[in-house]
């Protein structure tokens, strides 16, 4: 693949050219050159853009597929085409499949899947069998076949001596344990932030407690063990707190936060729309200032999509029977940028690759071209025609957005919208 962007700005700290407009010029893959006026006598193909942007590739540490099982939700191949097309080169995939991803041969059937696309996808192993949190999958055998970290997604593991006997075994190899912050006793039939709403509305409650009392438990464990913990999708100022306390402590802890519960609050239930139920709940406006802060000052590590893709028959029911989750990749740019300054926002969306043993590509002659392109000013109202995905299942219908993905180059391929 060999083409010359045109005229791009490029955003990357880390770059010799950052906050430069130049000409970069890709051969077989490479960046050969780049500068001010770059020549093409070879006749490459040209891409020239409206206000042209470029970074490195985006990640996103947490996204669902349905394949294998419920390929009606989305394929591999699709949830991969709608990554790339939404801005994105690298991609952590969950194991809530069915089977549920938990042995070597399922990594290994993962990355396959995924073989020649533009995309990479880093499989997440399950951190128990069948996700049923009784007994620890084969981590080290799925370490060895490609996964990058293990996690029952959205399934909080309810024994603390076999979250302590995993951060302990993984610690032998270096694996990074998620544990999903809810404590299921608490939450019992909850449905949504139990608050002034939940009460207006009269649907049962999931309080903020369930999560911090999750998190608390698991910071004690994770300090007695001396293992390694990532703590996805937290949704509450309190847990902000508990993570801060735990860094300065210096425990080996990462977290992230799900784009959609920094951008809405449970306001937004009153239409009774299920596209709004997820998991963690949307919580009150206090609690998504302090998500921001902890953005903002590095205690939160990096923001997830939490890409999670639900067929129509789950989702077009009552709210009390819906299932848990929204779609995100096709959005997550617009949304973070109508949110932070255009620098933060390329940070949050390159951020955490290490935390996962993913390197990275800073854009410099002689690297890997490891590119995503868009435009950061273009506005829009996200409408049902911007999603790429199988399932149409969005709480950003109807949001106004600003940012414009035009695609990315990776694998020494092109991909643009």
């Amino acid at each position: 693949m060999n083409v010359l962007v045109k005229s791009a700005t490029i955003v990357d700290p880390k770059s010799d050219f950052h906050n430069q407009t130049v000409d970069i010029l890709i051969e077989k893959g490479k960046i050969s050159q780049i500068g001010k006026r770059v020549q093409n006598p070879k006749k490459y193909k040209e891409i020239r853009l409206a206000d042209l942007h470029v970074s490195q590739g985006w990640f996103d540490s947490a996204v669902s597929f349905g394949e294998p099982g419920y390929e009606e939700r989305e394929t591999i191949s699709n949830g991969l085409d709608t990554a790339a097309y939404s801005g994105f080169t690298a991609v952590n995939v969950n194991a809530n499949t069915n089977p549920v991803i938990d042995t070597n041969a399922d990594i290994a059937f993962m990355k396959s899947k995924s073989n020649g696309h533009a995309v990479n996808l880093y499989p997440i192993g399950a951190l128990t069998k069948e996700s049923k949190g009784t007994d620890l999958a084969e981590l080290f055998d799925m370490t060895s076949a490609g996964a990058v970290a293990f996690y029952d997604y959205q399934k909080p593991i309810s024994n603390p001596n076999l979250m302590k006997l995993a951060l302990q075994y993984a610690s032998n190899f270096g694996g990074l344990v998620y544990s999903f912050p809810q404590e299921s006793k608490i939450t019992g039939l909850g449905v949504m932030n139990e608050h002034i709403n939940s009460t207006a509305l009269g649907l049962k409650g999931n309080p903020a407690l369930a999560e911090e009392l999750q998190i608390a438990r698991d910071l004690f464990i994770l300090d007695y063990t001396e293992g390694k913990l990532h703590i996805p999708t937290i949704s509450t100022a309190k847990s902000v707190e508990l993570i801060r306390e735990a860094k300065r402590k210096k425990l080996d802890v990462t977290c992230s936060v799900a784009i959609h519960n920094i951008l809405f609050s449970d306001n937004a239930l009153k239409s009774f729309d299920t596209n709004f139920k997820v998991l963690p709940p949307l919580r009150t406006d206090s609690d998504i200032e302090a998500l921001i802060e902890g953005l903002k000052d590095g205690t939160i590590d990096m923001v997830t999509s939490d890409h999670d893709p639900i067929d129509i028959e789950h989702k077009k029911i009552e709210f009390d029977h819906a299932k848990y989750g929204t779609i995100g990749l096709e959005s997550a740019f617009g949304a973070l940028l109508s949110v932070f300054t255009l620098k933060k926002t390329i940070e949050l969306l390159t951020k955490g690759k290490s935390r996962f043993g993913i390197n990275s590509s800073p854009i410099a002659e002689g690297n890997d071209a490891n590119l995503t392109l868009f435009n950061p000013k273009e506005t829009y109202e996200f409408g049902p025609t911007d999603i790429r995905s199988t399932s149409k299942n969005s709480l950003f219908v109807g949001a106004n957005l600003t940012g414009k993905v035009y695609g990315i180059i990776n694998n020494n391929q092109i991909v643009l919208n």
